[in-house]
């Protein structure tokens, strides 16, 4: 296995997987094989007996991100390491040593926490409504994982929320607090603060725990949380035998709690940490990485990103300059970037290929009716999960009941059979519609049986879905993706459309500050980073009290309007010679790097 666990690594990458003791910072930019050189690091470990897997833990922050590591560590012959995110952890040890420490079960977890606000708010006798219960929510989160008392969040926060000022906000929050002590139950937060707080309080806890793991790895470190750094602190006790990975330059959940200035001060705190910086991006095409670069240049902690030799892997015929085009209204810009897709569709590229992303929910309504006009399936990302989905669930129960039934037909036939029998037919119908996601759905089932190895049985099949669906390992339906920039982190598509690169949607309008409009800046970048092979993005003037400017990100990396309301561009790949072009409904080739006067 050690050849499998250091195959195929560049150089970088090589250096990060061998340095098995820490501290390790591994800096790694987009594209660079994050993910690989986690894994691969961790069997590599196991394989030469530096590493016990049962006393690895890898901590990221999805349960998706946790369910694609475990799949990957099996595929490099690794069982039995504990990937997880920071909650599937400290709940697992809540669990365990709740019943010794307190003689009862654990508390139950809060499902909803709106709603036991609501409940909350009348035991005090006010009656906000839902959207301000929502915002109270939010600002209950930042006050746990930045580990602050109610006190000390209304200091923090003195303008209050909605129309409810800083004192009832805060009689609401000791409201919440107490209805959820009264019913012995436990938020998503507390569940990181009660955990840190039994390991400080009980010496022997804090003695089991860290005998049991010995090695961490911590994903996406530029999205720690105090808290959750705290809680990791906790855990390694005085070790050091750590290795973080993380992009100051992602840094996209500030607002959350985040605080990059983990990962960027991290060597100072360890100054003898081994530092390992991946810059080799093997994603996207060398003019996308211009555009990325120039949009980050001289901000704190910013990697330089550059192409793998090769290129993105796959054909070179469809690779493309970056483009900016500028359309009259929403609606406009809807159906040119629906236009685009269809052409590319026709052209035989595959949907699931290209993407389409925006900064906010309430742009993809416009998108999906302009995508569903011209013939073509979306998927919006943060909707129902796949295996959540009734008619994925009404079939894998079918599936699994026929498993058990004598087989007249072969695998592939027995599962069409299954398939056809709750409506899947040969051709799809109209798109815009629910039996159009239906049968999306079921046809992805479908694809799933016809990818799946040779001699695989009706009963093996089922197995591997309901594995799928713990992990949520879900198949990508053979739609157009639309999707927020905060949705997209993390994955990749061959062709991007980046929507709405205006002031006012990107940067968002209430982005004010220095350090909030930095944050726009780096999901602007991490939508364009998403791209492999072409980068189209698109702004709408609109009118009226609606009218809007293209965005200052477009002016940093090459473009902008002059007072003749054109579009200065030339090939992202060069570094001068700009030829302007009317930019009327017009795209145009981006602009080399290029700072904005």
């Amino acid at each position: 296995m050690s050849e499998s666990a250091l195959h195929g690594l560049d150089e970088r990458q090589l250096e990060a997987v061998t340095a098995l003791r820490g501290p390790v910072l591994v800096l790694a930019g987009a594209g660079t094989g994050k993910t690989r050189v986690i894994t691969h690091r961790i069997a590599h470990g196991v394989d030469t007996g530096a590493y016990s897997p049962g006393r690895v833990m890898a901590v990221t922050f999805t349960s998706k991100a946790a369910g694609e590591m475990r799949g990957r560590l099996r595929a490099l012959g690794v069982e039995g390491v504990a990937a997880r995110t920071f909650h599937a952890a400290a709940l697992a040890q809540l669990n365990f040593f709740w019943p010794t420490l307190a003689g009862d079960s654990a508390p139950t977890i809060v499902d909803n926490k709106v709603r036991l606000l609501a409940h909350a708010a009348d035991t005090i006798g006010i009656q906000p409504d839902t959207a301000t219960l929502r915002d109270v929510a939010s600002e209950i989160e930042w006050r746990k994982v930045t580990m602050r008392s109610i006190e000390a969040h209304a200091a923090a926060r003195p303008g209050g929320v909605g129309r409810l000022e800083a004192g009832r906000v805060a009689d609401l929050q000791r409201a919440y607090e107490k209805l959820k002590d009264e019913r012995r139950q436990l938020d998503f937060e507390d569940v990181l603060l009660a955990c840190a707080g039994m390991i400080e309080a009980e010496p022997h806890v804090a003695a089991a725990v860290r005998e049991q793991y010995r090695h961490f790895t911590v994903d996406e470190f530029q999205d720690v949380s105090p808290l959750q750094h705290r809680l990791l602190e906790l855990w390694l006790g005085d070790r050091r035998d750590i290795c973080v990975v993380g992009d100051a330059s992602q840094t996209i959940y500030s607002f959350a709690g985040a605080d990059s200035r983990f990962l960027l001060d991290f060597d100072r705190r360890y100054d003898d940490a081994h530092v390992v910086r991946l810059e080799t991006n093997y994603r996207s095409d060398a003019s996308i990485l211009a555009v990325a670069n120039a949009l980050m240049r001289d901000r704190p902690g910013a990697l330089h990103l550059q192409p793998a030799p090769s290129g993105p892997p796959g054909r070179t015929m469809d690779i493309a300059p970056p483009t900016v085009t500028a359309y009259p209204d929403e609606v406009a810009e809807a159906k040119g970037v629906a236009a685009e897709i269809a052409a590319r569709v026709r052209s035989g590229v595959d949907p699931r290929r290209m993407a389409i992303l925006y900064r906010a929910h309430a742009q993809s309504a416009e998108l999906v009716r302009a995508l569903a006009d011209a013939g073509l399936a979306a998927t919006v990302l943060g909707g129902k999960r796949f295996f959540d989905i009734p008619e994925v669930r009404q079939a894998v129960m079918a599936l699994r009941g026929a498993s058990v039934a004598p087989q007249q037909r072969g695998f592939l036939d027995g599962v069409r059979d299954v398939l056809r029998s709750l409506g899947l037919t040969e051709e799809p119908p109209p798109a815009g519609g629910a039996l159009r996601d239906a049968w999306e759905a079921r046809s992805a089932l479908a694809r799933l049986a016809e990818e799946a190895p040779p001699g695989t049985t009706l009963r093996a099949f089922t197995d591997d879905l309901m594995a799928r669906a713990r992990a949520q390992h879900e198949p990508a339906m053979r739609t157009i993706t639309l999707a927020t920039l905060h949705a997209a982190k993390g994955l990749e598509w061959d062709h991007v459309h980046l929507l709405g690169v205006a002031e006012g949607l990107l940067p968002i309008s209430y982005a004010t500050t220095f350090e909030q409009i930095d944050e726009e800046r780096r999901l602007a970048y991490v939508g364009i980073t998403r791209a492999g092979r072409t980068l189209s993005m698109s702004w709408s003037r609109g009118e009226g009290q609606r009218e809007r400017s293209p965005s200052r990100f477009l002016q940093e990396i090459g473009t902008g309007t002059s007072s003749t309301d054109s579009l200065r561009a030339v090939d992202a790949r060069a570094t001068s010679g700009a030829a302007n072009r009317r930019a009327g409904s017009g795209s145009a080739p981006l602009e080399g790097p290029r700072r904005a006067r």
